[in-house]
């Protein structure tokens, strides 16, 4: 059976082999992930279509693949590996054993003969070139490698830690001590995605942030009045998101002109209502969709933000959730953040950053008093959005959270 790359989304020319989860060889099962493909978006997977073994894997991990490319084979029905292999395991571990057994003997005298071609024949070119070219003794760096190997790195902790060939005739300067160790991985393709947007929208919106702070004590009272009759209620927990979602929809109805988007000459005014949410994921951060907010209860919205929280996490996060969005929403907050300038995630005009909640000292009708503050940031296209339309915007949700009644009120 031939292993084929899915059918890609539209507009995604190709793709990359992220992970293999099986080698040639294994036993596999129906329905078993067996390798993970990388789009500039979203992870697909694919699964075994029937039970069998493992064959031969013909692009690896980190080749580029076009849709529906043959990237390896398995046999269907085939005896397990490891049944196959049962009879001749213990053959396999006697010459393993005595491999090892000939290996370290070999290593012993190599260690002994400084010239020994075996041991110089066990370093490959880069590392054999980095140690003549330093005037190194191969023979005392310490190995990391499969069986004893040494490595490029190995070289260069020895270096490091201060050793010297002993026929070098020149002083060499005093060795910085500590782990100066480095590792040089290649960019995913959804890392480069993300590097590639932003630097767009850096170079192509005429970008500015204003900033506002909001009072959070009437949203933390009303949570901590209503929480447990809420999560009985609906069998999910209050969360901050849901008002900041609600206070943005009602503010975009409000100002369509953050509702818009730049189209080549035109403005094109959108009449529905989805926000991206910005969400951390380990392969790098993301903006799954929220769809049709103005008909959504805060339950509903934080069942939808659950939902694309854990999709993000396991990689599971399909095309349709990426697509579309009218305006972004991100909390830096979560992570700590006091106060940062978000970048717009075009085609996209404006983005609404969230921050750390902290007591701070307020003057409340001439007294000073200790509230929960959160500073709000909002990055826009002056493009498109004007100042007036900007603060407004950012007054209104400002408002709208120090007074949640009037969203549920719609004044």
């Amino acid at each position: 059976m031939e292993i084929k790359v899915p059918v890609l989304p539209e507009s995604v020319a190709d793709a990359t082999i992220a992970t293999w989860h099986v080698k040639a060889g294994e036993a596999v099962t129906r329905d078993q992930v067996l390798v993970d493909i990388e789009t500039d978006k979203v992870v697909l997977e694919v699964v075994a279509q029937a039970d069998g073994v493992m064959g031969e894997i013909i692009h690896d991990t980190g080749a580029t693949v076009t849709a529906e490319e043959v990237i390896g084979k398995m046999e269907a029905g085939a005896a397990p590996a490891d049944k196959k292999e049962d009879s001749s395991a213990k053959k396999d571990d006697k010459a393993d054993a005595k491999a090892d057994s000939k290996a370290e003997t070999k290593s012993a005298a190599g260690a002994d003969a400084k010239s020994d071609d075996s041991n110089d024949d066990a370093l490959s070119p880069s590392v054999r070139r980095m140690i003549s070219e330093k005037g190194l003794d191969a023979s005392k760096i310490k190995g990391s490698g499969k069986n004893g190997r040494v490595t490029k790195e190995d070289v260069e902790k020895f270096v490091a830690s201060g050793s010297k060939s002993s026929g070098s005739a020149s002083a060499a300067p005093a060795p910085v001590t500590g782990d100066r160790t480095q590792k040089r991985v290649p960019m995913t393709r959804l890392r480069k995605t993300i590097a590639n947007r932003l630097l767009e929208a850096k170079n192509s919106t005429a970008m500015l942030t204003t900033f506002n702070e909001v009072n959070m004590k009437p949203i933390m009272d009303l949570r901590k009045q209503y929480q447990d009759v809420f999560e009985k209620r609906h069998g999910i927990r209050l969360g901050f998101m849901s008002f900041y979602v609600k206070a943005v929809t009602e503010a975009l109805k409000r100002f369509p002109e953050v509702n818009a988007a730049i189209d080549g000459d035109d403005i094109v005014y959108h009449n529905y209502f989805d926000v991206s949410i910005a969400v951390s994921t380990p392969r790098g951060l993301v903006t799954p969709v929220l769809r049709d907010c103005d008909k959504m209860n805060l339950a509903e919205i934080e069942k939808a933000i659950k939902d694309l929280a854990l999709k993000g996490r396991d990689g599971k996060l399909a095309m349709d959730d990426l697509t579309g969005g009218n305006f972004t929403i991100t909390n830096g907050g979560v992570f700590g953040s006091l106060m940062s300038t978000p970048i717009i995630n075009p085609p996209q005009s404006a983005i609404l950053g969230m921050h750390k909640i902290q007591d701070r000292v307020m003057v409340v009708d001439g007294k000073m008093e200790i509230l929960p503050m959160m500073y709000l940031a909002l990055s826009y296209d002056h493009r498109i959005i004007d100042g007036k339309e900007s603060v407004g915007f950012l007054v209104t949700i400002k408002e709208l959270l120090e007074d949640p009644t009037r969203i549920l009120l719609d004044i």
